[in-house]
């Protein structure tokens, strides 16, 4: 048997070299392709997770900005909690907004989001926890202050139950003058007092008067306060004699003082008319302890 022939043996080896070089040619495209794919498929989840961590963060963030609509005073503890948090938000959100991330980098900041939500949630729960408290003792408080306000309204109400009875006792307790009497007289220059009836011969009034007895009047002593008025009704006294009854001010003709003892004892006043008497009915109140003790008239022809 013949040997083959060179030439033919040389070209089968030049077709199987080119076999050879086509197989490895498709196999490293083929591991070229797959490992593009992967590493596409990966970078396509490290992005997806990236945006997912930072919807995460922004959650976070959410959740502390809560915490500052609500009518609570924070602790400085707690303020400080809450800037330790956003400093640690603001750093995520840094990291996160880089070009590239590594696993390991990807890994931490899980790692810091897990945290950072623990802590939000426990420090969200401590404000819930500070509002009912706040919500409690405000309750406590306006009660407290419902409750002082009725008794300051009771006090108030006793205090004027007391002034009612004081103004009433003090009422109780005012003298009141009996038995008045109006005489009038004319002086002589011997200093003899002579009843007169007429206004042209009299200058001077004397008042009689006794008081009903009264066990609740002060035994002690009184000033009584005459005022005197003439037949067309004007008050006939000295501007300069002045004494409070009822808050205001007025001008009195004569006043005495004297020793009440609850006894029949008879009072006088006496009151000379600094002018001419006139004809006609002459009207006398006497006033003390700030109120009317009697009034009377009499008239002169």
């Amino acid at each position: 048997m013949q040997d083959q022939d060179p030439v033919n043996k040389i070209d089968r080896n030049k077709v199987y070299f080119l076999v050879i070089v086509i197989a490895a040619l498709l196999g490293i495209n083929a591991y070229l392709y797959f490992k593009d794919k992967q590493q596409s498929n990966r970078f396509v989840t490290v992005n997806t997770e990236k945006d997912r961590l930072n919807l995460e963060v922004e959650k976070i963030e959410v959740e502390l900005d809560k915490v500052n609509s609500l009518n609570v005073t924070l602790s400085d503890k707690l303020q400080e909690e809450q800037k330790l948090a956003r400093e640690k938000i603001a750093e995520l959100k840094l990291a996160l907004q880089k070009g590239q991330l590594t696993h390991g980098d990807l890994e931490k900041a899980q790692n810091q989001v897990k945290e950072l939500r623990e802590f939000v949630k426990n420090y969200n729960d401590k404000i819930t926890r500070l509002e009912k408290e706040n919500t409690y003792l405000k309750s406590e408080r306006d009660s407290l202050k419902t409750t002082a306000n009725s008794y300051s309204e009771k006090a108030e109400d006793l205090q004027k139950e007391n002034q009612d009875l004081n103004a009433k006792v003090k009422v109780g307790a005012a003298l009141k003058a009996a038995n008045i009497n109006i005489a009038a007289f004319k002086v002589k220059d011997s200093g003899k007092n002579v009843l007169v009836t007429r206004a042209s011969t009299a200058n001077k009034f004397t008042i009689n008067f006794s008081i009903v007895p009264n066990p609740l009047a002060e035994k002690n002593y009184h000033k009584v306060y005459l005022r005197v008025f003439d037949p067309a009704g004007n008050l006939v006294a000295n501007e300069n004699n002045m004494f409070e009854i009822d808050g205001q001010q007025m001008q009195y003709s004569s006043a005495i003082e004297f020793s009440y003892n609850n006894d029949e004892a008879v009072y006088k006043v006496d009151w000379t008319n600094p002018k001419e008497f006139i004809k006609g009915t002459y009207s006398i109140i006497l006033y003390t302890d700030g109120f009317i003790m009697g009034k009377s008239q009499i008239t002169l022809r």
